[in-house]
Protein backbone atom coordinates (compact mmCIF):
# COMPACT_ATOMS: atom_id res chain seq x y z
CA UNK A 1 0.00 0.00 0.00
CA UNK A 2 2.67 2.45 -0.28
CA UNK A 3 2.40 4.66 -2.11
CA UNK A 4 4.59 8.11 -2.40
CA UNK A 5 2.71 11.07 -2.07
CA UNK A 6 3.32 14.85 -4.33
CA UNK A 7 3.88 17.37 -1.73
CA UNK A 8 1.47 20.15 -0.70
CA UNK A 9 0.36 23.51 -3.09
CA UNK A 10 2.18 26.57 -2.30
CA UNK A 11 3.38 27.58 1.30
CA UNK A 12 0.40 26.78 3.18
CA UNK A 13 -0.86 25.00 0.37
CA UNK A 14 -4.46 23.83 -0.47
CA UNK A 15 -4.21 20.30 -1.38
CA UNK A 16 -2.14 17.04 -0.62
CA UNK A 17 -1.85 14.74 -3.43
CA UNK A 18 -3.30 10.94 -1.97
CA UNK A 19 -3.65 7.43 -3.13
CA UNK A 20 -7.00 8.45 -5.17
CA UNK A 21 -6.03 11.58 -6.25
CA UNK A 22 -6.00 15.06 -5.03
CA UNK A 23 -7.12 15.62 -1.36
CA UNK A 24 -8.19 19.20 -0.71
CA UNK A 25 -6.44 20.81 2.74
CA UNK A 26 -3.27 21.41 3.82
CA UNK A 27 -2.67 18.32 5.73
CA UNK A 28 0.90 16.68 6.37
CA UNK A 29 0.97 14.41 2.75
CA UNK A 30 2.86 11.48 5.26
CA UNK A 31 -0.09 11.79 7.62
CA UNK A 32 -2.39 11.70 4.68
CA UNK A 33 -1.26 8.59 3.69
CA UNK A 34 -1.37 6.88 6.73
CA UNK A 35 -4.99 8.17 7.20
CA UNK A 36 -6.14 6.76 3.13
CA UNK A 37 -3.91 3.93 4.17
CA UNK A 38 -6.47 2.95 6.96
CA UNK A 39 -9.69 4.11 5.72
CA UNK A 40 -9.11 2.10 2.60
CA UNK A 41 -8.71 -0.92 4.27
CA UNK A 42 -11.56 -0.54 6.40
CA UNK A 43 -13.74 0.06 3.33
CA UNK A 44 -12.80 -3.46 1.95
CA UNK A 45 -13.50 -4.78 5.13
CA UNK A 46 -9.86 -5.68 5.73
CA UNK A 47 -10.27 -5.19 9.56
CA UNK A 48 -6.77 -6.40 10.68
CA UNK A 49 -4.99 -4.32 8.37
CA UNK A 50 -6.96 -1.38 9.16
CA UNK A 51 -5.87 -2.56 12.65
CA UNK A 52 -2.63 -2.78 11.72
CA UNK A 53 -2.04 1.33 11.14
CA UNK A 54 -3.24 1.63 14.72
CA UNK A 55 0.31 2.07 17.65
CA UNK A 56 0.40 -0.21 20.63
CA UNK A 57 -0.41 1.61 22.05
CA UNK A 58 -2.75 4.04 21.24
CA UNK A 59 -6.37 5.68 22.00
CA UNK A 60 -9.58 5.77 20.04
CA UNK A 61 -12.15 7.67 20.81
CA UNK A 62 -16.10 7.39 19.52
CA UNK A 63 -18.47 8.89 22.29
CA UNK A 64 -16.19 6.56 24.80
CA UNK A 65 -12.46 6.40 25.43
CA UNK A 66 -10.86 3.14 24.06
CA UNK A 67 -7.35 2.34 25.26
CA UNK A 68 -5.65 0.31 22.88
CA UNK A 69 -2.85 -2.05 24.05
CA UNK A 70 -2.84 -5.33 21.71
CA UNK A 71 -3.51 -5.88 18.10
CA UNK A 72 -6.66 -7.57 18.86
CA UNK A 73 -8.08 -4.55 20.75
CA UNK A 74 -7.29 -2.48 17.32
CA UNK A 75 -8.85 -5.10 15.50
CA UNK A 76 -12.23 -4.77 18.18
CA UNK A 77 -12.48 -1.06 17.48
CA UNK A 78 -11.92 -1.26 13.72
CA UNK A 79 -14.54 -3.86 13.25
CA UNK A 80 -16.90 -1.59 15.45
CA UNK A 81 -16.68 1.22 13.39
CA UNK A 82 -20.03 0.27 10.78
CA UNK A 83 -18.94 2.43 7.42
CA UNK A 84 -16.54 2.57 5.34
CA UNK A 85 -15.61 6.23 3.82
CA UNK A 86 -12.94 8.18 1.66
CA UNK A 87 -11.02 11.39 2.79
CA UNK A 88 -12.66 14.42 1.35
CA UNK A 89 -10.54 17.01 3.25
CA UNK A 90 -7.72 17.32 5.40
CA UNK A 91 -5.99 19.64 7.57
CA UNK A 92 -2.87 19.84 9.85
CA UNK A 93 -2.79 21.77 13.22
CA UNK A 94 -0.01 21.53 15.45
CA UNK A 95 0.40 17.56 16.18
CA UNK A 96 -3.79 16.94 15.05
CA UNK A 97 -4.17 16.40 11.22
CA UNK A 98 -8.22 16.26 11.06
CA UNK A 99 -9.82 14.59 7.94
CA UNK A 100 -12.98 14.90 6.85
CA UNK A 101 -15.04 11.82 5.19
CA UNK A 102 -17.86 10.75 3.15
CA UNK A 103 -19.30 8.21 4.73
CA UNK A 104 -19.94 4.35 2.71
CA UNK A 105 -20.77 1.27 3.16
CA UNK A 106 -18.20 -0.97 4.12
CA UNK A 107 -17.66 -4.77 3.58
CA UNK A 108 -16.78 -7.73 6.11
CA UNK A 109 -18.56 -8.57 9.77
CA UNK A 110 -20.26 -5.48 11.46
CA UNK A 111 -20.93 -3.32 8.35
CA UNK A 112 -24.26 -1.63 8.15
CA UNK A 113 -23.84 2.43 7.53
CA UNK A 114 -27.54 2.35 6.72
CA UNK A 115 -28.54 6.01 6.91
CA UNK A 116 -24.93 7.52 7.50
CA UNK A 117 -23.95 6.43 3.89
CA UNK A 118 -23.59 9.82 1.75
CA UNK A 119 -23.12 12.00 5.72
CA UNK A 120 -19.97 12.74 6.61
CA UNK A 121 -17.68 12.67 9.59
CA UNK A 122 -14.37 14.49 11.09
CA UNK A 123 -11.88 12.29 12.77
CA UNK A 124 -8.42 14.01 14.31
CA UNK A 125 -5.47 11.76 14.49
CA UNK A 126 -2.20 12.19 16.11
CA UNK A 127 0.09 10.08 13.62
CA UNK A 128 3.84 9.25 14.99
CA UNK A 129 6.37 6.82 12.77
CA UNK A 130 3.46 6.11 10.30
CA UNK A 131 0.94 4.82 13.31
CA UNK A 132 -1.81 6.31 14.87
CA UNK A 133 -1.56 6.95 18.32
CA UNK A 134 -5.10 9.40 18.90
CA UNK A 135 -8.29 9.17 17.03
CA UNK A 136 -10.59 11.08 18.22
CA UNK A 137 -14.04 11.88 16.47
CA UNK A 138 -14.76 15.53 16.37
CA UNK A 139 -17.67 16.28 13.88
CA UNK A 140 -19.91 15.32 11.20
CA UNK A 141 -22.27 17.14 9.22
CA UNK A 142 -24.42 16.97 6.07
CA UNK A 143 -26.91 14.77 4.39
CA UNK A 144 -27.10 11.09 5.98
CA UNK A 145 -25.17 11.88 8.72
CA UNK A 146 -26.97 10.74 11.79
CA UNK A 147 -25.50 9.15 14.76
CA UNK A 148 -22.49 9.84 16.49
CA UNK A 149 -21.57 6.32 16.16
CA UNK A 150 -21.78 5.91 12.33
CA UNK A 151 -18.02 7.10 11.43
CA UNK A 152 -15.25 6.37 9.83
Amino acid sequence: MAIALGGCGGKGGDTVTGFVGVVPGDANPADVQVIEGWVNALRQGHISAAAGYFAIPSVAENGVLVHIRTLDQAKLFNASLPCGARVIRAVSAGKFTTATFRLSERRGPGAGCGPGVGGAAQTSFVIRDGKIVEWRRVGAGGPGSSAPSQSA
